[in-house]
């Protein structure tokens, strides 16, 4: 890892600082522009990203042209945009309150997946507003655990951290989190993973992702087999119409102990609506970097 000096990571978290508080105490429609701004200078700022964006697309939806491809990446930021406000908003969010930003959908499947007594596996994705997915769930239902990855800037990394914690979920660190899921699932708890990362040869498999292989983490499907814990797949997507994210919760994911079929079923639900909501992922991700030996890497 690159040595980041201290000077700038305090200006970053003095940024950070400032955005969120301009999106915390603006009216909604200000914040919902202020914050389209915010990704909008991210986008000028980090061209690389709208780059990988389009050149994910146009391996994964060959289907549709370069001008839908760029309506696609716009509406990324867009939901990028709507997350920073509900982020910005977590201190004032309640279970009083929750409802104006989000309700469920297909919770049954998880009431269903907690009565087997053996945890539940949350395949999630930075898909919709995967921020507000934890968090929420925590004040409508029950604190979580939530695997996470440290950033690199340790004084945004507490500012996140700390936000997260707020509804009462528990955070793992990837570094420590097969004994604390383990832990967690064995008192039938819910534990939130996010699915969708690119992964190394190491450590991963590789899926049909939008026709194209991908290497995706082997460890979630090995955990999931090895308890016995009931897979849900579920993510907070924005609806239009209502102005509002649904938490939605698809049935539970058949596990029968094959890493890579496994792996292969989860990620093919995560195709499915991620292709019903294209412009709601992060395709500013390199997903199919990792390749099969020899292979040059993909999404550059």
């Amino acid at each position: 890892m690159r040595h980041r000096s201290r000077l700038r990571d305090a200006a970053e978290y003095a940024l950070a600082i400032v955005a969120l508080n301009s999106l915390a105490y603006t009216p909604p429609a200000i914040s919902h522009r202020l914050a389209r701004c915010y990704t909008g200078l991210l986008d000028r700022a980090l061209p690389r990203l709208r780059r990988v964006a389009m050149s994910n697309l146009a391996m994964a939806l060959p289907g549709l042209d370069s001008v839908q491809h760029t309506r696609i990446v716009d509406g990324v930021f867009r939901s990028l945009a709507r997350l920073l406000v509900t982020f910005a908003c977590f201190p004032r969010m309640n279970k009083e309150n929750v409802g104006l930003w989000i309700r469920y959908e297909g919770f049954e499947h998880f009431e269903q997946a907690l009565q087997r007594g053996k945890g539940v596996l949350f395949a999630t994705a930075h898909l919709g507003n995967w921020e507000l997915s934890a968090f929420a769930h925590a004040l409508m239902t029950a604190p979580m655990h939530v695997v996470v990855r440290p950033l690199d800037n340790p004084f945004i990394d507490a500012l996140v951290a700390q936000r997260r914690r707020m509804s009462g979920n528990r955070l793992i660190e990837k570094k420590d989190f097969a004994r604390s899921i383990l832990q967690a699932l064995a008192a039938n708890e819910a534990v939130g993973i996010l699915i969708d990362q690119n992964a190394s040869l190491e450590t991963g498999v590789f899926v049909d992702f939008f026709g194209v292989p991908a290497c995706a983490g082997a460890g979630f499907a090995k955990l999931a087999a090895h308890t016995g814990a009931a897979v849900i797949p579920g993510f907070a997507l924005w609806s239009e119409k209502e102005q509002r994210f649904i938490l939605r919760f698809y049935p539970e994911v058949a596990i029968g102990g094959d890493v890579e079929q496994d792996t292969s079923r989860i990620h093919g639900i995560l195709e499915s609506v991620v292709r019903e909501y294209p412009d709601q992922w992060l395709w500013i991700h390199r997903r199919w970097k990792t390749r099969p030996t020899g292979e040059a890497p993909k999404g550059t």
